[in-house]
């Protein structure tokens, strides 16, 4: 008996925090068999600002924050109903929607972790079931609550060749190590995170575009060196890291440009350091997230890895959908009891389920 099809409709904001990825598959929890639409929807310019500001203090990241979140929840509702405008597509056929939310605090370590946006709200705004709140059980069991891609980059990479590396390079880098059987994945340091701040900072621009900033400058050893000089990157898998968790003050006082070319090595250096908790050396890396659209970020990636580097495209993946993505597939498998993470993959105790299931009161 063939396993039952949904259509699912995931949404995420990453660390980046520029606006929510919307992305619809056709997937039964284990394959994925159709793409549908897909695009980013911006927050508005005074959330991403407010939403910024509260991921960089811990304290108010804890406090109630309803305006906030009710903000954070219209914008995941008009990110919907824009990937359905484009894709053509009814909202009464889809079956299942997933929202990762926004991440404003993650401290695992506390068994804590805060994303904004409310899957209640927005099922009975939307008149269709929600899965929510992904990463709760994972690390209210002790695991990292991160990563939470591995399992779907699995699905994407059933007919690939092994052992590949699928590296995803938001604000914060994190890795899949596929083998013949199997999965591993950890936060391997920062990736885009401290490289916006630099450039949004002395620049006033959101991102370095294609790595043009970093191009023109020279990567400073010194400052180099005291990036790498962190006890994470010797610490064992699994491991998960904040958005803030690494300091930028090693590159202050460094021109913009050459602050830039640091940072960008140091998001190359950091992958490489993630070589010796793999289980074997893969001979691919495929990358997806923005990182991915930097050249130059690119560049010493393959400089650092010695093994081809290519952005997931290659591989007929889509980049700019794919955690949205994701969060369909795991909604399916939530609503199926399937496990969400692994040992190997958020070093939760055994494989565990989770996100929780808003119903839909009224059809829209």
């Amino acid at each position: 008996m063939a396993a039952q099809r949904f259509k699912a409709l995931g949404l995420i904001s990453g660390t980046s925090m520029d606006g929510i990825d919307a992305a619809i598959i056709d997937t039964d929890g284990e394959r994925v068999y159709g793409f549908n639409g897909a695009l980013t929807h911006p927050y508005p310019d005074a959330v991403r600002t407010e939403l910024l500001a509260v991921a960089r203090d811990p304290v108010k990241a804890e406090t109630p924050l309803v305006e906030l979140e009710a903000a954070v929840t219209q914008a995941n509702a008009d990110a919907v109903k824009a990937v359905l405008a484009q894709s053509g597509i009814a909202l009464s056929a889809i079956d299942i929607i997933g929202m990762h939310g926004q991440t404003i605090l993650h401290r695992p370590e506390r068994r804590y972790t805060r994303q904004l946006g409310s899957g209640e709200a927005l099922s009975q705004m939307l008149g269709r079931d929600v899965v929510a709140g992904f990463r709760l059980a994972d690390v209210a069991a002790g695991g990292q609550g991160a990563p939470f891609a591995p399992l779907y980059h699995a699905a994407l990479a059933a007919d690939l060749g092994r052992p590949v590396a699928v590296l995803n390079l938001g604000g914060v880098g994190n890795v899949t190590y596929l083998g013949t059987d199997l999965i591993t994945a950890f936060d391997t340091g920062p990736a885009s995170a401290m490289i916006d701040d630099w450039v949004g900072k002395h620049l006033g621009v959101a991102y370095d575009a294609d790595g043009a900033i970093a191009a023109k400058g020279k990567v400073d050893a010194a400052a180099l060196g005291r990036l790498m000089d962190n006890p994470y990157f010797a610490a064992p898998a699994p491991k998960s890291l904040d958005r803030n968790d690494f300091p930028i003050t090693p590159v202050e006082g460094l021109g913009v440009e050459d602050g830039a070319a640091t940072l960008t090595r140091f998001t190359a250096k950091s992958v490489s350091a993630s070589l010796p908790h793999l289980p074997g050396a893969p001979n691919r890396w495929l990358v997806t997230g923005g990182g991915r659209l930097n050249g130059t970020m690119m560049r010493m990636l393959h400089e650092e890895l010695g093994v081809p580097v290519d952005p997931v495209e290659a591989v007929d993946w889509r980049g700019d959908s794919l955690e949205a993505e994701c969060f369909g597939f795991l909604a399916v498998r939530s609503l199926l009891g399937q496990p969400l993470s692994l040992p190997t993959t958020t070093g939760v105790p055994q494989p565990l389920t989770g996100g929780i299931l808003f119903r839909a009161k009224s059809a829209a």
